[in-house]
């Protein structure tokens, strides 16, 4: 049976992207070795970073006044190492706290300046992005988390402001195009539309560096990975090497743009289910709604059980919502077919055929 995976993350990879990555496990480059055991100074690698670099910086538009890093520790790794190499002890970076992602960020940049929350959906269970609220001009940086995976909301408008943005862009990173021009950061855990887990996207405009006085360990020193093109120690090479795979795949189906018009289209077939259904209503506010994660609820709960079995009968898989807020999520990154998306409205469909 096929399966359809809407699984929040580690998330769907196109398949010929796996057919490729696993070839590359056996035999990479023509070396007779496997890209688990290459050395990560070889010019086989070298190459791998390269063009993951290069194709980063065509799809996105960076250019030189940016650099592009592969570092690890994910994207919570970022909430930490942002402010300690943007944010002078006396300095305030803003934030906007749209949900669990930016809650931490803000835990952890308070560790090395003032912080200003702006503006937070909490009271409405972050079904929403706040919209109301000024960015103090002096600010070192605004703090957006872009997309919500857990809460399915989206960023689909940007603050008026000459305040750098700094942006977690984990879960659409890839899915549309940006104005780089207008973030003074950006980082991405692979994981979600990019490849693998275990290697974080960061990019980061260099004149915004070496600005705080505090002392900052040499592995965290965003001019460190800079010096060394992301080499400074053993980088995550697979996951790497993956995501520049995916990357390659998002040139060759026509790049962000063709990949947001697939991205409306697939979230639209599914949002317009929910709301032509008697039986699920979504929970984020409609002009908010993210196109990559899409959060819905029964109107009859108690046959959540008999909804889940007709969804895995269908190999519907990871529609279960996130453990803190329940119901029903749908995960539909750029690898997300239209039909898979198509065979769960059906299964919405028969259920409601059954009990409406």
């Amino acid at each position: 049976m096929k399966k359809h995976n809407f699984y929040a993350g580690p998330a769907i990879l196109p398949r010929e992207v796996m057919r490729q990555a696993s070839k590359a496990c056996i035999n990479f480059a023509d070396m007779g070795l496997s890209i688990l055991e290459i050395s990560h100074r070889s010019p086989q690698f070298a190459a791998v970073l390269e063009e993951a670099e290069a194709l980063t910086r065509e799809l996105l538009d960076i250019n030189d006044d940016y650099a592009v890093l592969f570092l690890t520790g994910g994207a919570s790794s970022q909430f930490y190492m942002a402010a300690m190499n943007l944010l002078a002890a006396d300095g305030t970076a803003c934030y906007v706290d749209t949900g669990a992602w930016s809650t931490k960020a803000i835990k952890e940049a308070k560790h090395f300046g003032n912080i200003e929350v702006l503006a937070s959906s909490k009271d409405k269970n972050y079904n929403n992005i706040p919209k109301r609220y000024k960015v103090p001009a002096d600010a070192t940086y605004l703090h957006l988390t872009s997309n919500n995976t857990i809460f399915g909301t989206q960023h689909h408008w940007w603050p008026d402001t000459e305040v750098p943005f700094v942006c977690d862009m984990s879960s659409d990173i890839f899915s549309r195009p940006i104005d780089v021009s207008r973030f003074g950061m950006i980082y991405a855990g692979a994981q979600k539309n990019l490849g693998p887990a275990g290697a974080t996207l960061v990019i980061i405009r260099k004149d915004l560096l070496g600005k705080v006085e505090r002392e900052i360990p040499t592995m965290l020193d965003y001019k460190t990975h800079i010096a060394k093109g992301s080499a400074f120690n053993t980088p995550p090479a697979f996951p790497i090497y993956v995501s520049m795979l995916t990357m390659r795949w998002i040139k060759s189906k026509g790049g962000v743009a063709e990949m947001a018009k697939k991205n409306k289209s697939k979230a639209g077939l599914l949002y317009r289910e929910i709301d032509s259904n008697p039986l699920f209503v979504g929970t984020a506010a409609k002009k908010d709604r993210s196109l990559m994660n899409v959060t819905f609820l029964l109107t009859k709960p108690e046959l959540e059980k008999e909804f889940l079995e007709m969804c895995a009968a269908e190999g519907c898989v990871g529609v279960k919502g996130h453990r803190s807020v329940g119901g029903f999520r749908a995960s539909i990154y750029n690898a997300m077919p239209r039909k898979s998306v198509k065979v769960l409205t059906e299964v919405m469909q028969a259920l409601a055929a059954k009990h409406a």
